[in-house]
């Protein structure tokens, strides 16, 4: 099976659905006419074809080696790879000019590591593990840091890394341990032990720049005390070059179930020279700038693994003959049909295809939301960007890799015993997508804080806004009748997540237990209204290229896949609802010791 990059998709949705030419007047989009855009991701798309999804099963049966002298070398082919991405200029399709980036727009950058993630996950972590250290540092760094490492991390020549997690404590940060003891030069030696470190050390690039939480002596207990600092592997002359090693190891890599072209590094900090960034005591903030970017970037993980899944499942099934059709054989010269003639495989088919299109639309709108944020001059505009990604960053990373695991397991299925064996994707697929639902805060962390945090925000603003923004889109699409099954999906979808929205409100503030038991029910409430609302957009954009005679069966398959959507998928919204309702008497009422 050979992975083929979704480009008719990307030019539709960009296009025709997000009609990116409306924001020509933002700074971003200023060199990325429709039409240029087009031409990058087919580039991009040819490089994840031809030079990535060849090294997938090779990073899989490989995986990266780790020496005494505290090396790891990265499987057959990636550096080789990853030096080809960086000499193109991939790294930094979204970079700051100043830094020597391109600027695109982030909804172009997205597109892009989509194509990355399915055709190579566990190489598209190492660039992508990069951005979210430069996003930080492009955020609460001093000017001398951006100047030093801004352009070089930019274009992924030096790595970079995010040290959170301790053998003790994982989503508590409270508990970290890691300890900065101030110098008289203003750097700290930080000492620690650190795990689960995605791209913590490989043989790719010329410098690894780590960033560590850890605690100044003195600090406030809890996370209030927290600190972030650059920590390089080696560390930079004043000329900007790879310098003195610091004391800062790999002590040993995870074995894991996925995933294995990556190197999950256990780190040693052994009063490695580090640089605050910041201020003292304001590093959870800065870390969550690459936090968020990196759970917005495990989402994208998640429907990207679910496409390759699918695409490799749906190749499968057009190959293998087995039984013949219910309804009479379909393949009479052969000696049966193949299983795409079964209901049950198409079921399995046409849900990945209705939950992926439908998902790559909301990934991409919601990353055109954060370009608008970012660079809009309208006020009203970035207010309601920035309350979008807020409200919908747990959405993405926690619905969309839940469905993207189901997706590859599905594509398992559909492969039968094949599917079990090595011979075949489907098992790599399955067993790299599953870490998604975990790391980045795991999909209940991050059902939690949509319904504690993110729903509360600023009184509600960014929910109610949403639900003004379907209306508004329902009363202008009213009286066209052949909108008429997507927009009744949509209403009411939409008065589903407001009755459940208006429950919360009532019972999580009385119990918090009601809202912690009620909060994965409405998430995965709030991704089907999410996605009804963006197949309505994609049914009202193929509506209109069919009136203005084109006749491509792209715009017809679109009309079909999104009335599955809406009459297989969405009832699912009913059952959600209706388990977020029955609160927490039940989930809770059972004795510690009865488990």
């Amino acid at each position: 099976m050979t992975y083929k990059a979704p480009l008719r998709d990307y030019a539709f949705l960009l296009r025709h659905v997000l009609k990116l030419e409306d924001h020509a007047d933002l700074p971003a989009f200023a060199g990325a006419d429709i039409d240029t855009v087009e031409q990058i991701l087919e580039e991009g798309g040819r490089l994840c074809e031809e030079v990535l999804a060849p090294l997938n099963t090779v990073g899989d049966k490989q995986g990266c080696v780790w020496s005494p002298d505290h090396t790891v070398k990265t499987p057959k082919g990636f550096k080789e790879a990853y030096q080809q991405m960086v000499a193109a200029g991939w790294p930094n399709l979204g970079g700051d000019p100043a830094y020597g980036g391109q600027g695109l727009p982030a909804v172009v950058q997205t597109a892009f590591q989509e194509m990355v993630s399915a055709s190579n996950m566990a190489f598209g972590m190492y660039p992508g593990l990069t951005a979210g250290a430069y996003a930080a540092i492009h955020t609460g760094g001093s000017d001398e840091q951006k100047a030093l490492y801004l352009p070089k991390m930019g274009s992924a020549q030096w790595g970079g890394t995010m040290n959170l997690t301790e053998p003790q404590c994982g989503t508590d940060l409270g508990l970290l341990r890691t300890k900065a003891v101030p110098q008289a030069d203003g750097t700290y030696k930080i000492s620690g032990q650190k795990i689960w470190i995605s791209a913590g050390e490989h043989d790719m690039a010329e410098n690894i720049i780590h960033l560590v939480l850890a605690r100044i002596e003195g600090a406030p207990a809890g996370v209030k005390g927290i600190s972030l600092f650059i920590v390089p592997k080696f560390i930079p002359t004043a000329t900007g070059e790879p310098g003195e090693r610091n004391a800062v190891y790999c002590t040993g890599l995870e074995e894991k179930m996925g995933i294995h072209g990556n190197a999950t590094c256990y780190m040693s900090y052994e009063e490695a020279t580090g640089w605050l960034i910041g201020e003292e005591n304001s590093g959870l903030k800065l870390m969550f700038v690459m936090m968020n970017e990196a759970r917005l970037g495990v989402g994208v993980q998640g429907l990207a693994q679910g496409e390759a899944a699918y695409q490799a499942a749906a190749a499968f099934a057009k190959d293998r003959l087995q039984g013949r059709s219910l309804t009479g054989p379909k393949n009479s010269a052969g000696p049966a049909d193949p299983i795409l003639v079964h209901p049950d495989v198409r079921r399995m088919l046409m849900d990945a295809r209705a939950i992926l299109e439908g998902g790559r639309a909301f990934m991409l709108w919601t990353s055109l939301h954060g370009d608008i944020a970012r660079t809009s001059s309208d006020e009203a505009a970035v207010e309601k960007g920035n309350d979008y990604m807020g409200l919908m960053t747990p959405v993405v990373k926690a619905f969309l890799t839940d469905k993207g695991f189901k997706i590859a397991s599905d594509a398992m299925q559909t492969h039968g015993g094949s599917g079990f064996t090595e011979h075949f994707p489907a098992s790599q697929y399955l067993r790299d997508s599953r870490i998604t639902l975990i790391y980045e805060g795991t999909n209940g962390v991050q059902a939690l804080d949509l319904v504690g945090r993110k729903l509360a925000a600023r009184g509600g603003r960014a929910v109610m806004s949403f639900f003004a923004e379907i209306d508004q889109f329902l009363a202008a699409q009213a009286e066209d009748a052949a909108m008429g099954p997507y927009l009744a999906g949509l209403k009411d979808a939409r008065e589903k997540l407001q009755e459940g929205t208006l429950w919360l409100m009532q019972n999580g503030l009385a119990n918090p237990d009601n809202a912690g038991a009620a909060s994965t029910d409405y998430l995965h409430l709030f991704g089907l209204t999410a996605l009804s609302y963006m197949w309505a957009k994609i049914a009202r954009a193929a509506l209109d290229q069919i009136a203005k005679g084109d006749q491509d069966p792209f715009y017809a398959n679109k009309l079909t896949v999104g009335r599955y959507f809406i009459e297989r998928i969405l009832p699912d919204a009913g059952a959600h609802l209706a388990k977020l309702k029955t609160g927490s008497e039940l989930m809770m009422s059972l004795p510690a010791e009865a488990f």
